[in-house]
């Protein structure tokens, strides 16, 4: 008889794990608690309970989440909007169905040495700037300032910075692209003291644009079955987000807890996640249309370059974020 039982209850698991839906989740970057919601609500069995099996990909330098979608290998995206955006002008169906972040921490960081005090003495200096899509909201923001980007006189040199802070160190450059969460403190950890740094976060100078969000490929979204998983996918992950916000020891930890690579230290992701709830506060996981028309705004402000050309049409969904909430 309990041989029977147990077989009943292997059985049943079975069928439950066999029922799971799979959901394929593309991240930026690297495992690290930029992405801790997501480990969250994996390890917490928040995704379990909607019925989802999310296999959550990491990212890195040679990863272009754009072009895992375009391939088909990956159902749904962390991206910035910027880089969304790009691609879905080039054609590449891309819409946003969530926004945990909610503030951008993307900032120039700078050594005073170099005498810049303000956005105006960037000229004549040399800055090192991430491409990938990154590259975006920097070169809008130049555009704003009128400070051309291409070495000439009164203008700046750019400088294609790797994911290191490496150009500031060895003063190969006065200013670098780095994240509140992130590079910043990895300056900090190099040997340089705060007081020694001038720092321009792009929310204060007014050139914020989204950055972590979640896209999915526009025509996907015309298969109902497809569309529910996604409103369940949504509603996990922004209960992971929250519950990290709560708990960022906790889901530093987590996150360590699945980093395969061993590189990621805890001091780090501690600190890392502290930054982090800071862009996730406030958001509820739908996209506030105004900062969708602000982000918007500063990508058609590029001058002569701007990164799109007109307002794209269809470029979000709150059905899912809205459905998710309820």
């Amino acid at each position: 008889m309990k041989k029977y039982l147990m077989g009943v209850a292997l059985a049943a698991l079975a069928a439950g794990a066999a029922s799971a839906e799979e959901v394929k989740l593309q991240l930026k970057w690297v495992t690290q608690a930029q992405f801790a919601g997501y480990y969250v609500a994996k390890d917490k069995g928040f995704y379990k309970e909607e019925g989802l099996d999310v296999d959550i990909m990491p990212g890195g330098p040679d990863i272009s989440p754009t072009q895992v979608m375009a391939g088909g290998g990956a159902d749904v995206t962390v991206d910035w909007m910027p880089s969304a955006l790009a691609a879905r002008e080039k054609g590449l169906g891309l819409v946003n169905i969530a926004q945990p972040f909610k503030s951008s921490g993307m900032m120039l960081t700078c050594l005073k040495e170099t005498g810049i005090k303000g956005p105006e003495d960037f000229k004549g200096k040399t800055l090192g700037v991430w491409f990938g899509g990154n590259e975006y909201p920097f070169l809008s923001w130049m555009a704003t300032l009128k400070i051309p980007t291409d070495g000439s006189a009164g203008g700046i040199t750019v400088l294609k910075q790797g994911f290191n802070v490496d150009p500031l160190l060895q003063k190969q450059a006065a200013c670098i692209s780095t994240m509140t969460y992130n590079e910043y403190w990895q300056v900090i950890d190099a040997g340089l003291k705060p007081d020694e740094l001038v720092t321009f976060k792009y929310e204060d100078e007014g050139v914020a644009t989204l950055e972590d969000g979640l896209y999915v490929m526009q025509d996907k979204l015309k298969d109902p079955a497809f569309k529910e998983k996604m409103v369940k996918f949504v509603r996990a992950s922004m209960k992971g987000w929250k519950y990290a916000e709560a708990h960022p020891d906790e889901a530093a930890g987590i996150v360590l807890e699945n980093d395969e690579s061993g590189a990621q230290t805890e001091t780090h992701q501690k600190r890392m996640m502290g930054e982090i709830a800071k862009l996730t506060a406030g958001s509820n996981g739908a996209l506030d249309p105004a900062d969708y028309e602000r982000t918007v705004k500063i990508l058609l402000g590029g001058g002569s370059d701007p990164v799109i050309s007109k307002a794209p049409e269809g470029a979000y969904t709150l059905d899912i974020t809205n459905a998710a909430l309820k």
